[in-house]
């Protein structure tokens, strides 16, 4: 490899990293706006693009609505932190969640994981998410469930919520919060939007009294019109931007 060649490809890597972390950096934000955010706890994650094992998280301390690109740190599959932005600690809980994710899940660019109270209600609800409205619909067929085990400190902990996950988008931690994992940064919000927003709808539906629930067949034919939800991000994540940036711009430096 030419000296030139050498510098284009680092030139290019650097470029794809920075990519990550500028959307990675504005899902933070975006949560903070739409008040998902739970002070400096819960985390989203992505994976940085090349063949080393390393992610990109929140520092812990910072408020979500004041991350941006550059802050973010990258860590490698076992924690250790391989570049910081200055505050160089992660929270070893979330890292506990989201390492079992990446690793596990090949597929899984962004994982992204809230304590959200409309998300928090329905994953300790003894039926978890019912087919309520259509929102709920489109996310049944990509949703898991994960049994509650305390503080996620024990790095044993990750087998398990890994084949509990399986292959799906969308996960249901018990008593605890959501999670998505996606192929990016744009399809992992765009789930977790859907995901959150049916939380939402859920929690007021049953608060006005006894539900309407759809049929058999509208459930299956609204799971099978649902696969290629992810795709939706195509449209989202530029509208998601341009709101952004009219209400907290400043995340991509």
């Amino acid at each position: 490899m030419t000296e030139n060649t050498s510098d284009s490809v680092a030139k290019t890597s650097r470029e794809a990293e920075w990519r990550v972390r500028t959307e990675l950096a504005a899902a933070y934000r975006l949560v903070a706006l739409f008040e998902w955010d739970d002070l400096v706890f819960t985390h989203l994650s992505a994976r940085v693009p090349g063949p080393e094992h390393h992610f990109l998280i929140n520092p812990y301390g910072l408020l979500f609505h004041e991350i941006t690109a550059s802050s973010l740190v990258k860590v490698d599959k076992d924690g250790n932190v391989v570049e910081s932005g200055g505050l160089g600690r992660v929270n070893p809980a979330g890292f506990t969640i989201h390492s079992a994710v990446h690793m596990g899940r090949e597929d899984a660019g962004a994982v992204m994981h809230l304590h959200a109270p409309d998300g928090v209600a329905v994953s300790a609800h003894k039926d978890g998410l019912l087919p309520l409205s259509q929102t709920a619909m489109l996310c049944l067929d990509h949703l898991s469930y994960h049994d509650y085990e305390g503080v996620a400190l024990n790095l044993d902990e990750r087998e398990r919520l890994i084949q509990d996950l399986g292959d799906k988008s969308m996960m249901m931690l018990r008593n605890h919060g959501v999670l998505t994992a996606g192929k990016d940064v744009p399809e992992t919000f765009t789930y977790l939007y859907f995901l959150m927003k049916a939380c939402e709808i859920q929690v007021k539906a049953q608060s006005c009294g006894p539900v309407w629930m759809p049929s058999e067949q509208a459930i299956r034919t609204t799971a099978e019109q649902s696969q290629s939800l992810g795709s939706a991000a195509r449209l989202t994540w530029p509208a998601l931007l341009r709101l952004l940036d009219s209400k907290n711009p400043g995340y991509a430096v």
